[in-house]
């Protein structure tokens, strides 16, 4: 058994690989490192460099790995460029994931896990969200990663490969061993750069927009640490193994914390007061997108172990120190 990982060379993949190989698992990694970095994946694990949408090319890799597990990562993910560039979305995202799905299905891969995403949900009515929400994407990229679900659901179904397609919430943390972390230095996520800006790589924190509908003005977000996150990856498989049915479940704590809830606490763990600037909201930003995760709990018996945000924050700024030390 060989599980294949594709984008296995960016932040999320690269945590998922080095869980496999503490397991003992057989993987293989495809990622054309568009966003990812080849110095992410252990010297010891397959790497194929290349695309997700090259059909040929992942049947060959599939063949020659003999693989039957797919997780699927590759993906673009920044909100605000996909409301700039939504047809570099729409084929990166949702064109080539039907390209790999249509290959791993008719090359006998019988378990698919999908990152999607809690962007499909838009600006939910009710907070906690639960699955059952009708799924109603603010931006072009949530929108993407919605319509490879339902290409997941209905290729699947009629190939009879079993899959589960995880909504990631906002995924933050580093691996606690400091093997991998988040690497790109432009990267929009709010703790990788309150984190740059502690250490003086970023000129500061924009905040962006103040006057959402929430206790203090800024949006809040559920945010899941890598680490429980690849766990939760490997809850899906097993579940997929003992028989269960093809699913859609929701990856995060089920508590909400905002914008400036998060930079204070960025400031308590570092012990530095970084400069924060107030600017207008950006486009495609919900005010409060927290996860309902009674199903992924049950239906998983997943348990988090990384469920606190200082721990979170101290692990992303451990990370960027070793990055800063490199450079």
């Amino acid at each position: 058994m060989t599980i294949l990982v594709t984008g296995g060379a960016g932040y999320i993949g690269s945590h998922m690989v080095f869980g496999l190989l503490d397991r003992g698992v057989p993987v293989v990694v495809l990622d054309n490192l568009a966003t990812g970095f080849r110095s992410a994946v252990p010297a010891s694990v397959p790497f194929v460099e290349g695309d997700v949408g090259d059909a040929d090319l992942v049947s060959r890799l599939i063949e020659t790995h003999k693989v039957d597990e797919v997780i699927h990562f590759a993906a673009s993910s920044v909100v605000p460029e996909s409301m700039e560039q939504p047809a570099a979305y729409y084929t990166n995202n949702t064109a080539r994931s039907l390209a790999l799905i249509d290959v791993a299905s008719r090359s006998g891969v019988r378990r698919f896990v999908f990152s999607s995403t809690a962007a499909v949900y838009g600006n939910p009515a009710q907070s906690p969200v639960a699955e059952t929400a009708l799924p109603q994407p603010m931006s072009p990229y949530g929108t993407s990663k919605w319509m490879t679900e339902l290409v997941l659901r209905d290729v699947a179904a009629v190939r009879g490969m079993h899959h589960v397609a995880l909504r990631y919430f906002n995924v933050a943390g580093a691996d606690p061993a400091l093997r991998c972390g988040q690497s790109t230095r432009a990267a929009t996520h709010l703790i990788k750069a309150a984190v740059q800006a502690v250490l003086g790589t970023r000129d500061g924190l924009d905040i962006y927009g103040t006057d959402y509908p929430t206790p203090d003005g800024t949006c809040v977000r559920d945010y899941i640490h890598v680490t429980d996150l690849v766990g939760a990856h490997f809850s899906a498989l097993e579940y997929l193994r003992g028989g269960g049915a093809s699913t859609t479940l929701n990856c995060g704590y089920g508590r909400g914390y905002s914008v400036r809830e998060v930079v204070d606490a960025v400031k308590r763990v570092s012990g530095v007061d970084f400069p924060v600037r107030l600017a207008g909201r950006r486009p495609g930003d919900p005010a409060t997108i927290v996860a309902d995760t009674a199903r992924l709990r049950r239906d998983l018996n997943w348990t988090p172990a990384y469920d606190d945000l200082d721990t979170i924050v101290a692990h992303a700024l451990a990370w960027e120190r070793r990055l800063f030390e490199m450079r």
